[in-house]
């Protein structure tokens, strides 16, 4: 951007992405970075027990296409999670995208990150023409039949999820910030913490126990913590091995002096 003379407070010469137009009219703007980090945080803790790990597979920003006979249209969900499938495409390739009718599987669950240009549409508030491709919500329940839809704001915090009843989604009603999910022996919640060195509420994946599920740096600083106590453990070990090694040195040196003494009085040692 071009700079004013004299020049304008940062606020002013620093707009938003929701504040630019974007080239393409299908995408409002560019992911700002908590959908960038939000998506790597769900990503690293979603582990379902039940599955290996060649058969879990996770999207994010990626594109989705659902229907064979307009193979053009997609949606494009902030992050997904699909169960039952192989990890990888064709053996060992990377997906470009993730299309229906090659997969065969649907997402067992979507997230979708709550942002001013795509609010109406993520909570299924918006119209469409009769022409026009369905909507975002109108595929993941009608199309899809995902079982799980979960809408989270940045702005307010909020944890919506709708899980498919019947023909259509219904909103969970949430006594916490959590919900568990036994199909996929998985929590879904909330969490207060710093992620990326940033603090602040995030969404991420608890275990039976209520655990949150760790971090790959999570994991690490854990293994390191443990290294560090047995280290510690051993440390003490030793000093005890070596106290106790004093102490029994002094027990003979002393056991030597009154053996000595009892000599001098003429006694022997051995018949005490």
């Amino acid at each position: 951007m071009y700079q004013t003379d004299p020049p304008r407070p940062a606020k002013e010469t620093l707009p938003t992405m929701y504040d630019l137009p974007s080239e393409d009219p299908e995408e409002p703007g560019l992911p700002d970075e908590f959908h960038d980090f939000q998506p790597q945080l769900l990503r690293e803790t979603f582990s379902p027990p039940s599955y290996p790990r060649d058969q879990i597979f996770v999207g994010t920003d990626l594109n989705l296409y659902y229907d064979v006979r307009h193979p053009q249209w997609y949606k494009r969900p902030d992050w997904f999670g699909v169960v039952g499938v192989s990890r990888f495409y064709e053996q060992r390739d990377l997906r470009l995208s993730y299309v229906m009718w090659q997969e065969g599987v649907s997402p067992f669950i979507v997230v979708e990150l709550l942002s001013p240009t795509t609010e109406s549409e993520d909570l299924g508030q918006t119209l469409r023409d009769i022409d026009q491709p369905p909507t975002k919500w109108e595929v993941y329940e009608r199309i899809l039949r995902i079982p799980y839809y979960v809408v989270f704001s940045r702005y307010t915090n909020e944890l919506r999820i709708f899980e498919l009843k019947g023909l259509n989604y219904q909103q969970v009603s949430l006594d916490t910030d959590r919900f568990w999910l036994p199909e996929l022996g998985l929590g879904l919640g909330v969490w207060s913490g710093s992620y990326q060195e940033v603090n602040g509420r995030w969404l991420r994946w608890y275990d039976e126990l209520g655990n949150w599920i760790p971090t790959g740096s999570e994991q690490a600083q854990q293994a390191q913590d443990q290294l560090q106590q047995t280290q510690q453990q051993l440390q003490q070990a030793e000093q005890e091995a070596q106290r106790e090694r004093q102490e029994k040195e002094m027990a003979q040196q002393q056991a030597a002096r009154l053996a000595e003494r009892l000599r001098q009085l003429g006694i022997d040692p051995e018949e005490v």
